[in-house]
């Protein structure tokens, strides 16, 4: 199907459906699966063709389809097997789940192993998948969870979670909702009215009293609005489902807008957590476009998601907090030095925090979050990825090298 530029390597796309029973009180989405007492998870492997393997690297973010990207197809025309495994949510985490994701990547590391025959995982985790990587590792090595952030029973301790052999956390960060509040506009004052802003912490508007260069005590300022407003959320959230649980008319879930979510002064301000971004840019274009748009994140969610996947206090998947219960595995962290998605911090933060001994780091200069127009710098993350599989034992044979 496809021919590396580094290595030539034929590769073929091949469907994969699992699925598996599941009862449910609430039917969180639309459509067939869920509905019917049984949940469906769709992906893809890519299949290098003459290059049997023992090992395979899973790709999975909690709401995104990876099967399109560099990365994973860059790894099978090395020569490497690769399975793009979509969770229960694929484009559509307004109602997510983030112990529920862990679930579904479970099954689908077991049935690399049990149904492909693989004998080796690896977990790489990109962008939003890096969190949920360690989350996952961390609840296989020890698992903790008997129960979602709204208090509902979803017991992980029984869910029989198989260690992955390697975890690879790359152009990754913090978590879901610690990178929302850092991307959470701290000018909004009322939730349901989005134009009515403090018109001190507006940074994108041209009345905004601070501008670039912004000064430490303004950029603590604007953090700590920023956490107090994800607080807010939560607070209303609870109190939200503590007024359902309390009627008996059925209705159990509310779902709500969350205004302008793309603000952070990173963007606009070169200074601030400095790297080789573009500035005025973010992944998803002009930021100050970005906050409004329907495609920028958690602008839309349901209570319980909200609580799982965004909350800054509640979440049981924040990355520092997991990445200090991955002890037996190897982690290979690599970091983008022109990614316009993840702080440059949030890479430091994580490293700082991986209990793992075996953990190694790589910087590839001037690489953007999707390596767009850069086959170099794919090709040097590539072969970074190999090098050290080969190195830890987790890849045999060395494709390509």
């Amino acid at each position: 199907m496809n021919s590396g530029s580094r290595v030539p390597c034929q590769w073929d796309r091949v469907p994969v459906i699992l699925q598996f029973a599941e009862s449910a009180r609430i039917v969180e989405t639309y459509g067939f699966s869920g509905s019917q007492g049984k949940v469906f998870l769709e992906g893809q492997r890519l299949v290098p063709r003459d290059r049997p393997s023992d090992t395979v690297y899973i790709f999975m973010h909690p709401s995104a389809t990876v099967h399109l990207l560099p990365m994973p197809t860059g790894l099978a025309e090395a020569g490497l097997h690769v399975i793009c495994a979509a969770s229960r949510y694929p484009k559509n985490d307004s109602a997510l789940i983030m112990e529920k994701v862990v679930y579904d990547l479970g099954v689908w590391v077991r049935h690399a192993r049990e149904e492909l025959g693989y004998r080796r995982v690896v977990l790489v985790g990109w962008s939003g998948g890096g969190s949920l990587a360690l989350f996952y590792q961390a609840e296989a090595e020890s698992p903790t969870i008997t129960q979602t952030p709204a208090g509902e029973p979803y017991d992980l301790t029984q869910a029989g979670l198989q260690r992955a052999d390697g975890v690879i956390f790359i152009a990754a960060h913090l978590s879901r909702a610690e990178t929302i509040t850092e991307w959470i506009d701290p000018s909004v004052r009322d939730e349901l009215i989005p134009d009515d802003r403090d018109p001190r912490l507006d940074i994108y508007s041209p009345g905004c009293p601070s501008a670039p260069p912004f000064s430490a005590d303004f950029v603590a300022a604007f953090r700590a609005a920023q956490v107090s407003r994800n607080r807010r959320i939560t607070a209303w959230v609870e109190e939200t489902l503590a007024a359902l649980r309390r009627r008996t008319d059925g209705e159990m879930e509310r779902a709500f807008v969350v205004h302008r979510t793309m603000c952070d002064v990173r963007w606009i301000d070169p200074a601030v957590d400095p790297n080789g971004r573009r500035p005025n840019w973010c992944y998803i274009g002009d930021p100050r476009t970005a906050n409004t748009s329907p495609a920028a994140l958690a602008r839309y969610s349901s209570l319980r998601s909200w609580l799982s996947q965004w909350s800054y206090d509640k979440s049981n998947a924040r990355g520092p907090m997991n990445a200090a219960r991955v002890r037996s595995t190897p982690v290979l962290q690599i970091e983008n030095q022109a990614d316009d998605a993840v702080p440059a911090t949030h890479n430091r933060i994580i490293r700082a925090a991986l209990a793992t001994p075996d953990k190694e780091y790589a910087l590839l200069d001037g690489a953007t979050h999707y390596y767009a127009g850069q086959p170099e710098k794919l090709a040097q993350c590539i072969a970074t990825v190999t090098e050290w599989s080969v190195r830890k034992g987790l890849l045999e044979g060395a494709p390509g090298l």
